[in-house]
């Protein structure tokens, strides 16, 4: 597909004069309930993954290795909603790309990139809570700052490969010409796509994160239970049942993979079958639908990898708190000094903990209670 060339309209004479795009704009009630849903998705994207950077630098116990990951997370999807989601947006309404074949192509590069580097960090954060769980001993050495920086360049690479890289040089139309370059007269802007690489994409930023993300999850649900039964078994009626931590666990688990499926899976189908059957088989409203189910992934992740975490949570009270008054709340206390009672009144407060149990799963990994409330680091 080939985004629009600006012509001069003034001459009658010009062959692109009066020409509009393929695709038909919607009715002006239409325009504005659509864009009232779009404009709602974006200022969430902005707003939710802003809190949480904020929520971040602001909150010294949050400055962890899964949260800078989290944080990774954060800001792709942010500049996915201030440099891609407007432009998106505009298009979607008015089916007119009045920007040009250069910007056109640049839009759908960044498009690429920021989608790809926003579910590839996802497959981090899933791995990282896979080593948290499985390797509780060994997680400091495992999971260090210096291989996570490492992890997120690996991450942005990939993103630039099957980004800019093809788009500019024409590896993903049907033919040698790089997209846009044409001098017809369309002024549609939508990201070509041949077999090779629909093939090719599909499988390195989706297809194979997925399955990767479905086995981490599954193991870490099977380490929760068979942890949560032995405590059963052996405490009987504990102060806090464990169980009830592995059923949230379930839960928060089963909400976060199920998210990224509905949200990506429709998506990425359609896009590699018009790599097989051509792009002027999938148009139209299908695939404006699946492409802003995507993007509702970048608005969903604040809420899924923030608000799901206890740690988080607190943060953001505090934030909105900070905002509202001025100045922190108990800023008289150090974080840690906040997190720990103390007094009489504290070591009461320890007293009525439940005992932690120590046991091995069945590779003689050592575990505690606590472990159920690491499982993907929401609880």
């Amino acid at each position: 597909m080939r985004a629009g060339l600006l012509h001069p309209c003034s001459d009658t004479m010009d062959p692109c004069y009066n020409h509009t795009s393929s695709q038909k704009s919607m009715d002006p009630p239409m325009q504005l309930l659509v864009g009232f849903f779009l404009g709602i998705l974006i200022v969430i994207t902005l707003c939710g993954n802003i809190i949480v950077c904020l929520a971040v630098t602001l909150d010294r116990r949050l400055r962890s290795v899964t949260n800078r990951i989290i944080v990774s997370l954060a800001i792709t999807d942010l500049l996915l909603g201030l440099l891609v989601l407007p432009f998106s947006a505009y298009y979607e309404l008015t089916k007119d790309w009045p920007f040009g074949s250069v910007l056109c192509n640049i839009y759908t590069s960044l498009d690429v990139m920021l989608c790809t580097a926003s579910i590839l960090n996802l497959l981090m954060i899933s791995l990282d809570r896979y080593f948290a769980i499985t390797t509780p001993l060994r997680y400091g050495q495992v999971v260090t700052p210096s291989r996570v920086a490492v992890g997120l360049a690996v991450i942005w690479t990939v993103s630039l490969m099957v980004s800019f890289l093809p788009i500019h040089l024409g590896w993903n139309t049907k033919g040698t010409a790089v997209q846009n370059t044409s001098t017809t007269c369309s002024k549609e802007c939508t990201l070509g796509v041949n077999l090779e690489y629909g093939l090719v994409d599909s499988l390195l930023t989706f297809y194979i994160p997925l399955v990767i993300m479905c086995i981490t999850y599954y193991r870490i649900l099977r380490i929760a239970r068979e942890q949560a039964k032995r405590i059963n078994h052996t405490w009987g009626n504990a102060p806090v049942s464990p169980m009830v931590k592995e059923h949230k666990a379930t839960m928060t688990l089963a909400v976060v993979l199920g998210a990224f499926i509905v949200c990506w899976f429709p998506y990425f189908t359609l896009f590699t079958y018009r790599g097989v059957s051509g792009d002027s088989q999938v148009k139209g409203t299908l695939m404006s639908i699946v492409l802003w189910l995507g993007y509702a992934n970048s608005a969903l992740n604040p809420i899924l990898y923030g608000t799901l975490n206890k740690d988080f949570r607190v943060a953001y009270q505090n934030l909105l708190h900070c905002c509202r008054t001025g100045y922190p709340r108990n800023s008289h206390l150090p974080p840690l000094q906040q997190a720990q009672p103390r007094g009489r009144q504290g070591q009461g407060r320890q007293e009525g903990k439940p005992l932690k149990l120590e046991v091995r799963n069945e590779k003689g990994t050592l575990l505690t209670d606590g472990a159920l409330k690491s499982t993907g680091a929401f609880l």
